[in-house]
């Protein structure tokens, strides 16, 4: 079969350029701990954001030998081409055709680098989408919907949460009894039907508490994840706090959501504490800016609360609504002076 594609590549010479976009996401049940494969272990939903988005043109050339150029900001970037190098050479069995040209390859985002917006999640998913608009020249059948959900499963394998960033809205990955059709192997929108108006239109403004490095990749933080004390203890509250929040979006129940989701951002770095070694990713300004921001939502009753990813950027999140103009004031004025260099990331999740 392999040889007999072979045979109908050759006669399909050409060159063409595709041009994709994928927004970032946001966790709110976190994901952390993995099997071989990007196999979650646990289930996470999250939040796409519209704003915070990678740009990917992809230029592919079957006339010349594969390779791959990546361009970063108009930058070449060797590090990150020879990464998707090793990526395309990886899913080769479900895109035959894939190590059968060069690439060249422009990307920017629309957000700062290493700023707690997860780059890799839009970046593979803008690139996963590429790679499915190309694979149409070499005569893939595939619904839209079927497209779609292939370059979820190609997402994951780049970067696990990436395959949540192809659909907008609240976005479930990972195997659950709680939500039908729901798979290890890529994304699932949650049904907006379930999801009450007070969750539909949220904020999120991105505190940039440290612009750098982390000190400890991700991939570490799952690695460690494997004799972690307490690893099964954690892959099990994740799944009853999924449970949890599948009624309270469903009630509309925000003060709940909002004690679950700061649980769920705790209890990510708590986990990373309890490492072996341990590690600490949160920095002074991010525990300011939570009590801070506690202090806020005691005196006044708005509801702002945060969440955090794996490093020590905050994200503020809030309904829109009457309180959402005094909570905007309260961020600029109040919170800005814990930021490394007054940065800031304004988005917004509407569906």
């Amino acid at each position: 079969m392999h040889n007999q594609f072979l045979a109908s590549f050759e006669a399909q010479v050409f060159s063409t350029t595709t041009e994709q976009s994928a927004p970032s996401n946001i966790a709110l049940i976190k994901y952390w701990g993995k099997f071989a494969g990007q196999i979650p272990a646990n289930p996470s939903l999250s939040y796409t954001l519209s704003l915070c988005k990678t740009l990917t043109q992809m230029a592919f050339d079957s006339t010349q030998p594969f390779s791959v150029k990546l361009y970063l900001s108009g930058e070449l970037n060797l590090g990150f081409s020879q990464k998707i190098e090793t990526y395309f050479k990886s899913i080769e069995m479900y895109l035959p055709w894939i190590l059968m040209g060069s690439y060249e390859i422009q990307t920017h985002n629309t957000f700062p680098h290493s700023s707690g917006i997860a780059s890799s999640a839009s970046g593979f998913g803008a690139l996963a989408q590429c790679l499915m608009d190309l694979d149409k020249n070499f005569g893939s059948k595939l619904s839209p919907e079927e497209a779609l959900k292939k370059a979820s499963f190609l997402a994951r394998l780049g970067s696990g949460s990436a395959c949540r960033s192809l659909y907008p809205g609240l976005v479930e990955w990972g195997r659950s009894e709680e939500l039908e059709g729901s798979s290890d192997l890529y994304a699932t929108p949650y049904p907006s039907s379930d999801v009450h108006e007070v969750f539909r239109d949220f904020h999120d403004w991105v505190l940039l508490i440290h612009e750098g490095e982390k000190s400890v990749s991700s991939s570490v933080g799952h690695s460690l994840m494997h004799e972690h004390p307490y690893g099964e203890t954690r892959f099990a509250q994740a799944k009853a706090n999924f449970a949890s929040l599948k009624s309270i979006l469903k009630s509309g129940d925000l003060q709940a959501f909002i004690a679950l989701v700061e649980h769920e951002a705790l209890s990510l770095h708590a986990l990373m504490m309890m490492s072996s070694p341990p590690y600490l990713l949160m920095q002074s300004g991010t525990l300011e800016t939570i009590n801070r921001l506690w202090a806020y939502r005691k005196e006044t009753g708005h509801p702002l609360f945060f969440t955090l990813d794996a490093g020590a950027n905050v994200h503020l999140l809030f309904p829109q609504g009457p309180s959402s103009e005094a909570i905007m004031q309260f961020i600029e004025s109040d919170l800005m002076a814990f930021t490394q260099n007054g940065g800031l990331v304004k988005d917004r999740m509407v569906f």
